[in-house]
């Protein structure tokens, strides 16, 4: 009896720290999550962002770090590229020196980078790790970068595209003129022919146009009336 209240009395002892671990591991997995971009694409010489978000548990504070790292092909060799907490501090040495800008938003979640001016050689894996204390324990996504060169074929597509943009248009509209000056024509060439029958539109226009004509008429000859009273008068 005495064996198993013994036991029993560790069992329970055991009981708040299993309830401590168990908490503590939900909080773990809870506390703070980084999403990043698996792939991405860029040229040589035109700036890349390598964008990174994350969503804490706690307000943001002073406290917070980020850390931006990269890895180059079949290595395992990572260095850090860049570090920021309350400021930036881009890296000073190795290849990245003076090519990482901070383009992000700690008050709106965003850690995100750019690197100016890329080579070939920037190709490899970049890592964004966020620690807002207390919330430290995260996942740590990896955003694969390839960089090549922009090819012809990609230049002429680009052209391409903009002369269709500016062609389309043009073409459209010239065609559009075209019909409009072929049925004026047509209109013409059928008034001038002999016995052609007038639309009742063109029949209201000639009917305005007389009456236009005899208003005229009629003024020049009251003001000539009015100038034979005047010299009579005389």
């Amino acid at each position: 009896m005495l064996q198993s209240g013994a036991a029993g009395g560790r069992g329970c002892a055991l009981c708040p720290l299993l309830g401590v671990l168990f908490f503590q591991g939900v909080y773990i997995v809870l506390s703070l999550e980084i999403k990043a971009d698996a792939h991405v694409w860029g040229y040589v010489g035109e700036n890349i962002k390598l964008k990174c978000t994350f969503k804490s548990t706690s307000s943001i504070t002073d406290k917070l770090t980020i850390d931006w790292t990269y890895r180059p092909p079949s290595s395992s060799r990572t260095e850090s590229i860049f570090h920021y907490q309350s400021f930036q501090y881009p890296t000073t040495v190795g290849t990245f020196r003076d090519r990482i800008s901070w383009v992000g938003d700690v008050y709106k979640g965003d850690a995100s980078i750019s690197i100016i001016n890329p080579t070939i050689k920037d190709n490899g894996t970049f890592s964004c790790a966020v620690k807002n204390p207390p919330d430290v324990y995260h996942n740590i996504p990896g955003t694969e970068l390839t960089v090549t060169e922009r090819g012809f074929g990609t230049m002429l597509s680009s052209v391409a595209l903009l002369s269709i943009l500016v062609f389309i248009p043009s073409a459209v509209v010239g065609v559009l003129l075209l019909v409009r000056m072929g049925r004026k024509s047509a209109g013409l060439k059928k008034r001038s022919k002999p016995g052609s029958k007038k639309s009742s539109i063109e029949v209201s226009a000639d009917t305005d146009q007389e009456k236009d004509d005899c208003l005229a008429k009629l003024c020049v000859c009251c003001a000539e009336c009015l100038d034979s009273d005047y010299e009579e008068t005389y």
